[in-house]
């Protein structure tokens, strides 16, 4: 089947979605985008020039394109805070969606919105593109095969050299939380995905060097245990003096059982427990054996607009579904209220009180 889609944002990010992310599925048959919507008239260009769009298809206004193009569903790739008025009038004209994380701005506008698709009975799926980056599914497929042998902890870094004013976007300097909402929103996903089981326990610390130019925090070193007994340590940073592991580029230490797993620079390298090599002195000079990556026609985004219209399909839901991924809101929630209160937080009780609260 050929699913009608709406594209909301066709600036900066959706400017992806243009280029690389929708054309695939178009060639494929699977998708006939039919209009798109951007504040940004000029961003318009994006989406005549990379999926055939008229100029008579572009809209600056979400609602007026919803009610004048029949669509399956919309995509949402705009500022996270502008997600729950989308998500709205896609409910009203009985859209599917399929979205840019975060769900929203916050976790309670991000439940909200969970809770008003579910009532509508529409699907919403939420791309998590680091989680499903090629390196990071070769290592997490290989964890949850069971060859490894079981999983004990899990140690994962994000630190760059990016502090001066304007190096990670000017916004981001300026913003509260810019470690935790613009990075960590990834980092902690794909190590609760790697950890098989939802996150129990939370503590964050998180700090403001006085040579970095932001107005809040962006290093970070986070410790998570989750309902199955892994544990895992996260450092982030974005003032250091070099890039260790930029953007995409992280760093993930698995230690299992019977090998240790290391995924950096999007290479993964097996280290095979022996135990004639047990020591506590010295230093492994073990290469270590590489770890082909796994190949296939998609990844990213790409990938997950492909899960997504097998959703559709099949109305088996994707693994980020909109109600799934409350679980990676709640994580960077967590994080913030544990660096605030200074204390570990209870994530699945803070989800269970949002979910509690929430307001229609």
């Amino acid at each position: 089947m050929t699913y009608r889609v709406i594209q909301v944002g066709t600036g900066g990010q959706g400017a992806r979605w243009c280029e690389s992310y929708l054309p695939p599925h178009v060639e494929s048959g699977r998708i006939d985008v039919v209009a798109a919507v951007d504040v940004d008239a000029d961003a318009h260009e994006n989406a005549v020039e990379h999926l055939g769009l008229d100029e008579s298809d572009c809209y600056t206004d979400t609602e007026a394109a919803f009610a004048e193009t029949d669509a399956d569903f919309c995509t949402i790739v705009t500022p996270p805070w502008t997600h729950e008025e989308v998500v709205d009038a896609a409910v009203e004209h009985d859209l599917d969606v399929l979205s840019e994380k975060p769900i929203a701005d916050t976790l309670e506008a991000s439940v909200r919105i969970a809770e008003k698709v579910k009532r509508a009975g529409l699907k919403m799926g939420v791309t998590m593109s680091h989680r499903f980056d090629r390196d990071k599914t070769t290592m997490r497929r290989r964890l949850h095969s069971g060859e490894p042998g079981p999983l004990d902890y899990l140690v994962g870094r994000f630190t760059c050299n990016a502090r001066t004013y304007g190096r990670w976007g000017a916004f981001r300097h300026e913003m509260d939380n810019p470690l935790l909402v613009e990075g960590a929103v990834h980092q902690l996903d794909f190590l609760a995905d790697m950890a098989g089981a939802k996150c129990e326990r939370l503590y964050a610390d998180t700090w403001l060097p006085e040579w970095a130019e932001y107005e809040d925090d962006v290093q970070a070193t986070v410790q998570m245990r989750f309902e199955n007994g892994v544990r895992a340590t996260w450092e982030g940073a974005k003032a250091n003096a070099t890039t260790l592991n930029g953007w995409g580029n992280d760093y993930l230490r698995a230690e299992c059982r019977d090998e240790t797993l290391v995924l950096d620079g999007r290479e993964i390298t097996r280290y095979p427990y022996d135990q004639a090599e047990e020591t506590v002195g010295g230093t492994n000079e073990v290469e270590g054996e590489e770890v082909p990556l796994d190949e296939q026609d998609h990844w990213a985004n790409a990938w997950l607009v492909e899960q997504f219209l097998d959703w559709l399909d099949t109305d088996e839901p994707m693994a980020t579904d909109v109600e799934s991924n409350l679980q990676s809101v709640a994580l960077v929630e967590a994080a913030i209220e544990s660096s605030e209160r200074d204390e570990a937080v209870d994530v699945q009780e803070l989800l269970a009180e949002a979910r509690e609260n929430v307001e229609l």
